[in-house]
């Protein structure tokens, strides 16, 4: 549980780390070497078009994260009236659920409170994945991942630039970290490139992983079910897809793809206001 903890602190400010070394990269290195001529440069010039493109996608990215960590699921042991000792004890595995009948509710031995439809604890975020920030959590990994990709092609292009590499063949990308570190410790390769290597293969990686978890948190929200449920083998109802699908994005999906918005409220929120 230490362990967990202490990975519930150092995850975030890694994530924190990796992004603001990424927004360095991008506007201090790889844009302005894309610029030849900055007096000729049209006004829609790629090296623009890429900036724009790049401070899109990690405006998305980042005010995502923030909704992820803003809109907690809501504590519900707090309106249940859980009580104390053995009560509570009774929520660690799921199993219970005291005077209530809500879908997956879990107790988070991290978050230390009960929530509704839990699907994951997100150590990237320091925050459980719930009802109210489930469309928040996929807009940020699709967003993020799409931000390494972009930020690998920049980088693949100032690497190929500088050293006068081609990536056409694409064993090229795969054979060029040992070849960087043989000519890193040679003295042939500068620590400012060899940094840039290290990120490219750094940025494949989240973007990769990104990717797979907003491709598999997808398909879950489709199927009307949440990893919580999965693991433990719980039987949901089943209802359309597109029904699923307003649940978690709600009526302003669209707006949600372009610009980071508060996700909808969850349907125990609503069930009390009712």
């Amino acid at each position: 549980m230490l362990v967990l903890r202490l990975l519930n602190v150092v995850a975030p400010a890694y994530f924190l780390c990796i992004s603001l070394v990424t927004f360095v990269l991008q506007i201090f290195v790889f844009i302005p070497s894309m610029f030849r001529d900055p007096s000729t440069t049209p006004l829609f010039s790629p090296a623009l078009l890429h900036g724009a493109l790049f401070l899109f996608l990690s405006a998305n990215a980042l005010g995502n994260y923030v909704l992820v960590i803003q809109n907690s699921p809501e504590d519900l042991g707090k309106d249940l009236n859980l009580g104390k000792g053995a009560e509570v004890a009774d929520w660690l595995d799921g199993s219970r659920s005291p005077g209530s009948a809500l879908p997956s509710t879990h107790f988070c031995r991290l978050c230390a409170r009960v929530t509704q439809r839990h699907d994951h604890h997100c150590f990237f975020t320091g925050n459980c994945i719930g009802s109210r920030n489930m469309r928040n959590f996929i807009m940020f990994c699709l967003y993020t991942s799409l931000a390494c990709l972009d930020s690998l092609v920049a980088g693949m292009a100032y690497i190929s630039a500088t050293l006068s590499m081609s990536f056409a063949d694409p064993l090229a990308f795969l054979t060029l970290l040992p070849h960087s570190i043989s000519q890193f410790f040679s003295g042939a390769l500068l620590s400012s490139e060899m940094f840039v290597i290290l990120m490219l293969y750094l940025w494949l990686g989240i973007g990769l992983a990104c990717a797979g978890f907003c491709c598999h948190q997808m398909l879950l929200v489709l199927r009307g079910q949440t990893r919580y449920q999965v693991r433990k083998g719980m039987v949901v109802r089943a209802r359309p897809w597109r029904e699923n699908l307003r649940e978690v994005f709600g009526k302003r999906w669209l707006l949600g793809l372009l610009i980071p918005v508060q996700n909808v409220e969850s349907s125990y929120h609503r069930q009390k206001e009712k």
